[in-house]
């Protein structure tokens, strides 16, 4: 199929002719239904739960921000995004090969560390914590919108890719190789 009778996967809005998802729940939507092959439904899957958490947490920040009523579901938000960061890393090389691959591990891991620093900034004396509704939902945004991007670089590796390809596998060095390894080796432990 070419690009031109590919269909849009997002919907767009005719005025600005962006994608049109506006809440989290619309994202999870449409992240169940981008599957392209069963690594991707996984991660889909688990970014759906991740937009599901989030959405809470924006939701409970809009009406309060007190810590003792919302760190608990941000300290769920840090369990759940550790098991994503440990699907995301046990991907295959296809995955790792991308660049957005890296990107979107960054984006995981500071998003980590900001609610961690949430959680921990005044604590136990705060009782509100540091972040507002539209500081947490920009950082999520930023963090899923990496990771939209790699399941679409994904998907279009897949569609340039023969049906019956598999990656390469790593070349075995060759003699001169393994010598010249085996003299800088020697030489770095002098």
């Amino acid at each position: 199929m070419n690009e031109s009778t590919r269909p849009l996967r997002l919907p767009l809005d005719p005025s600005t002719n962006l994608p049109s998802i506006q809440t989290f729940g619309e994202l999870s939507n449409f992240l169940r239904s981008a599957v392209s092959d069963e690594d991707t439904r996984q991660i889909t899957d688990s970014m759906a739960l991740l937009a599901n958490h989030i959405e809470a947490i924006v939701a409970a920040l809009r009406l309060d921000r007190q810590r003792d009523r919302i760190a608990p579901q941000l300290v769920d938000l840090l369990t759940v995004l550790r098991e994503h960061r440990n699907l995301i890393v046990g991907l295959g090389l296809p995955w790792r090969g991308l660049y957005e691959y890296a990107a979107y591990l960054q984006a995981l891991n500071n998003f980590r560390v900001l609610i961690g620093q949430w959680l921990l900034d005044g604590a136990p004396h705060a009782s509100e914590l540091p972040a507002t509704a539209e500081d947490f939902q920009l950082v999520a945004w930023r963090t899923l919108g990496e990771g939209m991007l790699l399941v679409d670089m994904y998907d279009q590796w897949l569609a340039t890719e023969p049906a019956d390809s598999t990656p390469a596998a790593e070349p075995k060095p060759t003699e001169p190789q393994v010598v010249r390894a085996i003299q800088w080796w020697k030489k770095l432990r002098l």
